[in-house]
């Protein structure tokens, strides 16, 4: 497991406690105004020691700040930032850096929409696509399928795409799949 997803997996687990993440929620809901134990044990019904370790606990996870005049405040940032580093590491995260007028199109890592069909966008990712699939040699169905679900749910569609772009050819039986085109990068 990289550094990211450890980090991205401890806060998610510490923020599994129901306490502590009403806790959260509260503080981030407050905005830069925070929370004293005092008001927070009162927003959250417990003891002032109970919603004081709520409230350390999320001071030393980084995802709240503690000042000296006794106020906690949310850093929600810690969170978008561990999300967007465990993003950093999916499979298909190189190759949108080379696309970035595609990112629109994928969710953390993962394909959540096309353009239209005729649009140089289309063609544009369906070249992505081809490039992460790296198909070398021949397939079966199954193969390609497994691949595209790594980075798209709708399987069936990006395959479609990806041999009406002529990225991917299709045997006359439609049970294998070699690759259509060769990618020639730029430059």
């Amino acid at each position: 497991m990289s550094a990211e997803a450890a980090r991205a997996a401890e806060l998610l687990t510490q923020l599994s406690n129901p306490v502590r993440l009403r806790a959260f929620a509260g503080l981030v809901a407050r905005g830069a105004e925070g929370f004293s134990i005092t008001e927070m044990s009162f927003l959250l019904d417990m003891t002032k020691p109970e919603a004081g370790e709520a409230l350390g606990r999320l001071a030393g996870l980084g995802l709240a700040s503690g000042s000296g005049d006794g106020y906690y405040r949310a850093k929600p940032e810690v969170l978008r930032e561990a999300a967007q580093a465990l993003v950093g590491t999916l499979p298909i995260a190189p190759l949108l850096k080379e696309y970035p007028q595609l990112k629109g199109y994928f969710t953390h890592g993962y394909l959540t929409s096309l353009p239209p069909t005729l649009s140089e966008r289309y063609e544009q990712i369906a070249e992505l696509l081809a490039r992460f699939l790296a198909v070398d040699g021949v397939l079966t169905e199954d193969e390609v399928n497994k691949r595209i679900a790594v980075v798209a749910e709708d399987v069936a569609a990006v395959r479609r795409m990806l041999v009406e772009t002529g990225w991917l050819e299709r045997d006359r039986a439609g049970t294998t799949y070699g690759s259509g085109r060769i990618f020639v990068p730029a430059g």
